[in-house]
This record gives C-alpha cells, structure tokens and sequence, in this order.
C-alpha cells in the first residue's frame, strides 16, 4: 500500500511522530526500525543500562575516527537498535535546557521555534510527579520523576553545592537554569519510561499505524525530484515502501548518512564515490556538535557508593527487592545534576556536572563496577563550538560512516573544561564532601595545569548527543527549512536532534522528543 507518512527510525522523534501523525485515521503511517521489538525485560529496569549498553542486539557501534582531541584513539558511540532508540538504552535524565537555546534557534531565522512554542510543547509531553506549576507538565505521555536514591553521600554533594553559592532546588528544570538538585528523570514506579512506552505502545493499536521491525532502509527513491519512498532490506530480501512523504527521523548519524546515500549532500563527494547528486547540500553532516566529557572519579571512605551493592550476594538481594518493590539501587540512575557558570561574569550556565554513586573499573573488559566504593562526577561544556562531520566511507550502505568529532579545537571549548575541572576540584574540597571522599582516583591529583587537565580530557570518553549534522535554517549550509523540508527535494523530511541549529543546554531525549512534537504540529499544518 501507498503511505501518507514513512517515518524512518523509532526512536523519541520517530515514536512521537507516529503517535502524532497517526491520531487522524485519514493519514496512513509506517514507522520503520532497523532494530527489534523492545522485549529485553534489562530495558525497563533503569539500572539494567550496564548490560543493555552492552547487547549488539539493543546498540549501534559507531566509531569515530582517531584524532587529537580524542588522544588519537577511537571512541565508541552508542546508539539505541530497538523500538524507542536511544531513549531504551540511556541514562534517563531528563533536561530541557535554557529557554535561551530555542529563542537562539528563532533568532537564526527559524520562526516558530523559539521558548514561547517549544516550552509549551515540553509541558504538553510531560507527566511530572510535582504537579504544575506553570512550568511544568502534567497529564502528558512522558512520566517524569526525581531520583529517588538519597544517602548520605548524595547530601553531601548537595549540601557541598549550596557551600558553593549553588542553590538547591527542588527541580532543576527551570528557566532559571543555575543551581543543584536530584536528578529529573524518565522513571514511573522504578521502571524506565522510554518514547516506545511514552508514545508508541499506546498508539499500536490504531489500524492506520503500521510498524516493521528489524528492516535497514539504504535509501530514499526519487520520482524526478520528489521523494516517493525509501529502499530497505528486511529478511536479507530488498523491499520498498512508497508514500506521499517521507520523514527521516534517524537521528545525527543515520540521518545524514541516508541523505548521503540518497544523493543529498556535498556534491563532490557524493560524485567522487559514484553516487548520482539530486541535491548539492555541503551542511548535510556538517555542524556535528557533541558535550565532551571529562570526568572525575573518588575514591570514597565508606559504603556509601552502589559499587558493593551491585555485586556479588547483594546484587542477588537487590535484584530480588527490585522484582518484589520496583525499589532499591536497580530503580536508580544518575544521583544529581548541577548547573553551573564557569565564569563569575556569564549570565547563564555554559556547564553541566552529574554526579552518580558508582565507578566503573576501566582496566576490566565490558561495564564492571570498582570493587572499591567510589563516586562518579561527570562535567560537560553546555554549548561547545567545536565542529566535526558525518560522511559517508563508501557508496556501500553497510559500510559505516567516517565520524569526525573535532573535540577541543575551539578556545573556547578548552577554556570551558578547563574552568568545570577546577570547580569540580572545589566540590570535592568542600568540608560537607570531603570528609567522605579518600582520594581522585582519575584523573589523579598530579594533573593539575591547564595543559594536564586538556590532556585528562582528551583521554576520557564523551556523552553520545551529537546533534546539528541536518541543521535548520535558510543558508546555504542549511538543510532543512523551519518545517523541517529538506532543500531543494521535495516531499521529504528530517525530524531528529541532527535539526538543532545549535546544542541545547543539556541531555538531548527530552528536547528531541519536544521538537518532535512542534514538528508534528507544523507537518499537520502543512498538510490542511
């Protein structure tokens, strides 16, 4: 049958669109997933992140390229392959970044996109178990909790915040960013609540909503220059699928990747690997943006870290206490996030701090807990100007794409790491926190120099929200226009975190999955 939408990939774009775009039983909708049903019970458990995170079933693998800014060693980025994409394997923390972001976005010629809209679209997703306020959400299809994991460590950090002129709040997502508190979090009654459960699972049983799993599309097909379908394989047999419109909802790496493969990118080198250009669009894998981390890990005094409880005899105890309550450290994720300024003279937070009571054993193989008690504080530049790239390796859709990161080759960027190492060094100096913590185990106390700290953060992995590779706006290293069109094709669309213009100010499922609900707004518009 002929579809009024495809939409390629079930992740939080693709999952709101297909609840969106389905709710009118005149339009048919496809939704297409390269992964499985999201059946792995390890997904709804939000500490099960430590075995899903390591399941060739539930991940793509993608490596970036050796560079400087990563030490010259390859990282690993992880991508979700199953129904709810990224949001069934990460971390669960819920941001929706500064209202200045999306007024930036609507500064940049992108009308429509700005606080105004996008902060009504995050309070009509969200479910959030302390009411609202005039800010938040209720009655939405994303539930959002607080962390519920307290001790005597984690108020230890906050109490070390307040010691430091951050303010405690109840919710850390306001629009006055700054402060420190218990990490929001997309968690109902201790299970994991990704976009599948959110928007997808309630939406199945609509007879104009189709869903095909474990099926790869290779590229969108062309009547003239209208997109009249996509070319996938599922079963190792090669299947079309045709529609009135296609929408590419990916993400930052597949989605220009599939542009690429469809003759839509830089003409030169879509040319130099034979492929026919429909459309020279030289911002299509451009514009890669990702929050580069450098982390601190503690060794701590005491038992106060999950790492003895995840282990051994008390792992079984604990995975008996999740499975009879939906409580205990196999509910937890992320402790507490901190909003931060580098620099007294900044009028918004240009720095994220998380802190988590676990370490990770990085001389063992696969995600092992220290034996040890520890604490994991993880730092991140807000809005990093460097730049890298998506390209295609080969003309072969199989092959993966050459992932450039660029990390640190902006001032700024080493100057924002450099101002978050030292800050995170005054927490932990901190008398609240310090009397609890026995030593910095990474990067150690001899790093102590600008140059030393860059250096830590060349060696030290990265938050996997690479957005901007199909970024909105009307130039000509633009790729989409505000309804998220692609230049120069017609019938055919990108709706994913690669349209952001510019980072948002935090993790990245809450604000792909708001943006997926504006673009479904402006795509029903667009079709009256």
């Amino acid at each position: 049958m002929r579809y009024t939408y495809i939409i390629v990939g079930a992740g939080s774009a693709g999952c709101v669109l297909a609840n969106r775009l389905s709710a009118n039983s005149d339009h048919s909708v496809l939704l297409i997933e390269a992964g499985s049903e999201d059946t792995n019970p390890l997904i709804r458990m939000p500490m099960g992140v430590g075995k899903t995170l390591a399941d060739p079933k539930l991940n793509w693998y993608y490596m970036t390229e050796p560079e400087p800014g990563n030490a010259q060693r390859p990282r690993v980025w992880m991508r979700g392959k199953t129904l709810g994409g990224s949001s069934a394997i990460n971390g669960m923390m819920y941001m929706r970044g500064q209202p200045q972001d999306y007024d930036h976005w609507e500064a940049l010629g992108n009308a429509g996109w700005g606080w105004h809209d996008m902060g009504r679209c995050f309070r009509e997703i969200e479910d959030h178990e302390l009411g609202d306020d005039g800010v938040r959400g209720v009655g939405g299809p994303v539930h959002i909790s607080i962390q519920r994991h307290r001790s005597k460590l984690t108020e230890a950090v906050l109490n070390a915040g307040v010691a430091l002129g951050l303010a405690r709040k109840e919710d850390i997502n306001r629009p006055e960013q700054e402060g420190i508190a218990y990490t929001p979090v997309t968690i109902r009654n201790g299970r994991r609540v990704s976009a599948a459960d959110a928007f997808l699972r309630p939406a199945r049983a609509r007879p104009n909503l189709h869903v095909v799993t474990d099926t790869l599309v290779n590229r969108i097909i062309y009547d003239g220059s209208r997109a009249e379908g996509v070319e996938a394989v599922k079963d190792g047999k090669t299947v079309r699928y045709t529609a009135s419109e296609v929408i590419l909802a990916a993400g930052a790496l597949q989605s220009p990747k599939l542009l690429q493969l469809s003759g839509i990118g830089p003409a030169e080198h879509l040319a130099s690997l034979g492929i026919p250009v429909v459309a020279n669009r030289p911002g299509v894998g451009a514009n890669l943006r990702e929050h580069k981390v450098l982390s601190m890990r503690l060794r701590l005094r005491g038992p106060y870290s999950h790492n003895a409880q995840l282990q051994g005899a008390r792992l079984y105890w604990n995975l008996l206490r999740y499975w009879a309550s939906r409580g205990g450290p196999l509910a937890s994720t992320y402790d507490i996030t901190a909003f931060v300024r580098t620099a007294s003279n900044l009028s918004r937070p240009d720095a994220q701090l998380t802190f988590w009571s676990l370490t990770l054993d990085k001389a063992a193989q696969g995600m092992k807990l220290e034996s040890k008690p520890g604490m994991l504080i993880m730092g991140y530049p807000l809005r990093t100007e460097s730049e890298g790239s998506v390209r295609l390796r080969s003309a072969d859709p199989a092959a993966p794409p050459i992932l450039r990161t660029n990390f640190l080759a902006s001032n700024y960027d080493r100057q924002v790491i450099i101002g978050m190492f030292r800050l995170m060094r005054k927490f932990v100096q901190q008398p609240a926190l310090q009397a609890l913590i026995e030593s910095e185990t990474f990067p150690g106390a001899s790093v102590q120099t600008d140059a030393e700290i860059l250096e830590a953060c060349r060696e030290d992995d990265t938050c996997m929200h690479a957005t901007g590779t199909c970024r909105m706006g009307q130039d000509s290293g633009a790729v989409v226009d505000a309804n998220l069109c692609v230049h120069g094709v017609q019938g055919l669309r990108v709706v994913d975190c690669s349209v952001m213009p510019t980072q948002v100010s935090g993790n990245t499922n809450g604000p792909v999955m708001a943006l997926a609900w504006r673009a479904a707004e402006r795509i029903l518009e667009t079709m009256q």
